[in-house]
């Protein structure tokens, strides 16, 4: 099977000859760029350091792996990032840190001894009213040359990936969901009454950031809809232990307009919805389910609620798991390889029975993540991927 036939087959709920492999085939299943150059090292890979437009500033991972290791991997995914004008903000350096502005007008810091990602530091709807968020400098939408040129080469990426390889393309672009978004402008504290006592500032909110999301997704999809086979979004509504918001909350405020964004892009697309959200995400796949999620990410195995072989007994007939191939808290960083591979089996005999299962670590490769770790959970997904499991 080629890869994409491979891929094709697992997110229809079958079995092809393996188990498909992803790493970096989004901007939440790739690798910390400290971990990555070792990762090169251990395998003998003589290729340039990689480029600072490759990395994703925030989180200080890598956007796009070079391709002899994709190779050596046995990596079925290729991904496409839109580079947004906008992005190329200055990044300030101070005796303590660095940090900068992104085009939300919002703040981010890393400490520059002991720092791994970027952190917000300020939030600027923090003071705001709903008068207020008609004069906010929103980032979209935009119709310049420049846009356009960008769509264009986006366009010309894809068809490439799509008729010159084999491979899955998958669609990157939205980084933070509505809710994510909301809290990000605003500060979660602030954000979290307002869900419950200003309901109307919470609607007006949510409203602006789907109205950019729309246009974004219909802009993007319009350009390389026709190349795909995957396009991500994600947004945040769990943590470790449960709901960051209480599931009736979620039904009333954010569900219906996750519905009206996964509405538009099915219109614009066949390719599958890739849907992330981190923690204790089981109350919510039901929903999810209903508004037409086909993946959901990154499948963590140590939240609450989220033992792998129940989750694929209840739900492994309605949409796909990508991730959960391996714990990144603990086992990936500080197990032995021996540890690494006896995860890996579990998770693979859990979750790929019957297709609908995309092996990958859960969320990204942290920095302090030994190479002989990552090559042995790879090495294991291809041993024990094999169909039949």
């Amino acid at each position: 099977m080629t890869s994409r036939e491979r891929v094709s087959t697992t997110l229809n709920f079958k079995e092809p000859d393996r188990v498909p492999i992803d790493l970096g085939g989004t901007w939440v299943s790739t690798i910390s760029v400290r971990a990555y150059e070792e990762l090169k090292k251990y395998l003998g890979v003589e290729v340039e350091k990689t480029k600072i437009e490759d990395i994703d500033i925030i989180g200080q991972c890598v956007r796009k792996l070079d391709e002899v290791v994709l190779e050596k991997l046995g990596v079925d995914f290729r991904p496409v990032y839109l580079k947004f004008p906008g992005k190329e903000f200055e990044i300030i350096e101070d005796k303590d840190s660095h940090h900068h502005k992104d085009e939300w007008g919002i703040w981010w810091r890393m400490p520059k001894k002991c720092g791994f990602y970027y952190d917000m530091i300020d939030h600027p709807l923090k003071e705001a009213t709903v008068k207020d968020l008609t004069k906010y400098p929103w980032p979209f939408p935009r119709k310049d040359g420049l846009w356009r040129e960008r769509l264009i080469a986006l366009q010309e990426e894809a068809k490439d990936l799509y008729e010159e390889g084999n491979y899955a393309v998958v669609a990157n672009i939205s980084e933070a969901g509505l809710f994510e978004r909301a809290w990000f402008l605003r500060g979660m504290e602030n954000f979290m009454i307002d869900i419950i006592s200003n309901q109307d500032f919470a609607e007006t909110i949510l409203d602006k950031i789907l109205g950019i999301h729309l246009w974004l997704y219909e802009q993007y999809l319009d350009f390389i809809g026709q190349y795909i086979q995957v396009v991500t979004l994600g947004d945040d509504i769990a943590g470790q232990r449960g709901p960051l918001i209480s599931p009736q909350l979620y039904r009333r405020l954010i569900k219906p307009r996750h519905k009206e964004l996964i509405d538009l892009i099915k219109k614009k697309t066949k390719a599958k919805i890739f849907y992330h959200c981190c923690g204790s995400i089981n109350e919510f796949l039901k929903d999810l389910i209903e508004i037409g999620v086909d993946i959901v990410n990154p499948v963590q195995i140590s939240a609450k609620d989220m033992d792998t072989s129940e989750l694929k007994k209840k739900y492994g007939h309605d949409i796909v798991f990508w991730g959960g191939g391996c714990d990144t808290q603990e086992i990936l960083p500080f197990g032995k390889p021996i540890d690494v591979e006896r995860e890996v089996r579990k998770r693979i005999n859990d979750l790929a029975s019957g297709g609908g299962f995309v092996f990958t670590q859960v969320h990204e490769i942290q920095a302090n993540t030994p190479p002989e770790n990552i090559i042995a959970m790879f090495r294991a997904a291809k041993n024990y991927g094999k169909y039949p499991i």
